[in-house]
């Protein structure tokens, strides 16, 4: 019992730890797929760059097609500074890109029904380098559902109620910690009790020859 407050600190440490050294790397995580109309949502697009691209230009493009299908039509672009093309996202484009343009994201405000489609970001990196400029290319799509109301997520039910569980746990082995170490104590303060009682209960005389002799 006493080495499992070791572990869950050992664990936590790690976390941290992990935490911290991911912190300053990019890691291309992929975006949601399902927004509740009336929210904000956020379209992840992430495209790390790697130590010989620092010095690159970057150009984003972002495409929305509705679901019945038809052509990708321009709804934003950065090139050195942004611009929102007329469509039915127009003053609902928020720009949520990084300085070091790793983080492209935009945010489409106030989603609607009709929002759901399919929304492709283009990355284009143009290298400056001395000799030579080439371009560098990448793509994103992210389909996106709008739903009327949010749904229960099953994963996020399942860590609620494990959550509650560890909890639980926690607060017994607390409790069962407390008993134990009241018990402990009060065993050691009977027992030095009961030797002060068999202390005083000896003569004085016989006090006198408990004394440890002192070797000359």
């Amino acid at each position: 019992m006493a080495a499992l407050p070791r572990m869950l600190c050992a664990s936590a440490l790690a976390l941290l730890l992990w935490a911290g050294f991911c912190s300053s790397v990019c890691v291309e995580v992929p975006s949601e797929t399902e927004a509740v109309q009336g929210t904000d949502m956020k379209l992840l697009c992430i495209s790390c760059m790697k130590r010989e691209e620092v010095t690159a230009s970057t150009v984003v493009e972002w495409f929305y097609r509705p679901i019945e299908g038809g052509k990708d039509e321009p709804i934003y672009e950065y090139r050195k500074a942004n611009h929102e093309f007329p469509s039915r996202f127009s003053g609902r484009i928020q720009w949520n890109g990084s300085k070091d343009m790793q983080d492209v994201s935009i945010t489409v405000l106030n989603v609607t029904l009709n929002d759901s489609g399919i929304y492709t970001c283009n990355i284009t990196r143009e290298f400056e380098f001395e000799i030579h400029r080439p371009l560098f290319q990448s793509s994103r799509r992210i389909h996106l559902t709008v739903v009327e109301e949010a749904g229960e997520d099953f994963t996020s039910v399942i860590s609620e109620i494990m959550m509650y569980i560890l909890l639980v746990f926690l607060t017994l082995w607390l409790l069962i910690e407390m008993v134990y170490c009241y018990r402990k104590v009060s065993k050691a303060e009977e027992a030095a009790q009961e030797n002060a009682t068999d202390y005083l209960a000896i003569p004085s005389e016989n006090k006198e020859n408990c004394a440890v002799p002192v070797e000359e």
